[in-house]
């Protein structure tokens, strides 16, 4: 349910090839934005952070933080950057490990590379390194710009990861998209009781003279001025002002997160079952969903309720609801 992912970005000047509009680098940056946007969708719980590596060097572009809108901003802010030199796999890595290997064992750890060159300039064997990662049990992908790597297919089996080569934007895309579900968890992974905190948004009165405006813990790590407000999420055990979840609180450290957090997290360990496929029957005029009138000669229905669904609903269901309406409904009804 918790996952952190940094993200390593090739900046070397390979990403200045324009076989991507209009270039590598800028079509991968705007196609991360979009990932980030349904990473957090998806994985409200967990964080991500940004890795650039370039001239042989790698530095941190975002830290893991749970807030997409800072790494959009960040990510923007990069479209900028001046291509070259080549990149160093071994330093990237070993910035992201730095950070990763001090997570708690009951969480993901994953490195997802988007490498253009065919090179990489390293000053020390990388596969002391991949050892290294394998024992941390770091789950490292790349997706590849150009050829195939020898050494990114190694890293990528050793580690667990996957190793795919775009054929072009839109297979990009996709295969960017396949990194926002979760990875399978192995049996040997750690369970632990996690503390979390369950904060109500509280609104003070504007015109009551007792409510005292005061600064909210986000805007510490905001590059705009900090305002005043009565209103936000108050931190349980400390009392501490966010104005948006989920968040680490600065002061005590509780996850503060809200139920429906939870319950878009939750829904990757019990996927819902695919509907049966069926031809319709005369009966069966309406879909359970829409209520639209059933055209298709093909029908869906659920295996636990045999409500009947058209294709639309079905999708909708599966990739956005992940919960069959009618099953609900049963359940709340008296």
């Amino acid at each position: 349910m918790m996952r952190h992912l940094y993200v390593v970005v090739d900046c070397s000047r390979s990403m200045d090839d324009q076989d991507l509009k209009p270039n590598r680098l800028t079509s991968t940056l705007k196609l991360l934005e979009a990932f980030v946007d349904e990473y957090f969708d998806q994985n409200p719980i967990s964080q991500v952070g940004f890795i650039t590596t370039m001239n042989k060097r790698a530095e941190k572009l975002t830290d893991l933080a749970g807030n997409p809108q800072t790494h959009v901003a960040a990510l923007k802010k990069a479209v900028g950057t001046v291509c070259a030199g080549e990149p160093s796999l071994y330093n990237a890595l070993s910035l992201a490990l730095h950070t990763l290997k001090h997570m708690p064992g009951h969480t993901s750890r994953e490195i997802l590379i988007v490498l253009s060159s065919l090179t990489t300039c390293d000053p020390a064997s990388i596969y002391d390194l991949i050892k290294s990662l394998k024992s941390l049990k770091v789950r490292v992908s790349v997706i590849g710009l150009s050829a195939e790597v020898r050494v990114c297919t190694m890293l990528t089996k050793e580690t667990g990861g996957s190793y795919h080569i775009i054929l072009d934007e839109g297979h990009f895309r996709e295969l960017l998209l396949l990194h926002v579900k979760p990875p399978p968890v192995s049996a040997a992974s750690e369970c632990s009781l996690i503390r979390m905190g369950f904060p109500k948004h509280t609104v003070g009165p504007f015109n009551d003279r007792e409510a005292q405006p005061s600064f909210s813990m986000s805007q510490l790590e905001s590059s705009s001025c900090p305002t005043l407000s009565v209103s936000g999420y108050l931190c349980p055990q400390c009392q501490a002002k966010y104005s948006v979840l989920p968040v680490e609180c600065k002061v005590c450290g509780l996850t503060l997160v809200s139920a429906p957090h939870l319950a878009r997290s939750f829904h990757h360990l019990f996927p819902l079952k695919a509907f049966t496929e069926s031809r319709s029957v005369e009966e069966e005029g309406f879909c359970q969903a829409c209520q639209a009138k059933l055209k298709d000669q093909t029908v869906f229905r659920c295996p636990s309720c045999h409500s009947v669904f058209c294709v639309e609903c079905d999708l909708f269901i599966h990739d956005s609801l992940h919960c069959c309406p009618c099953c609900i409904h049963n359940q709340s009804a008296p």
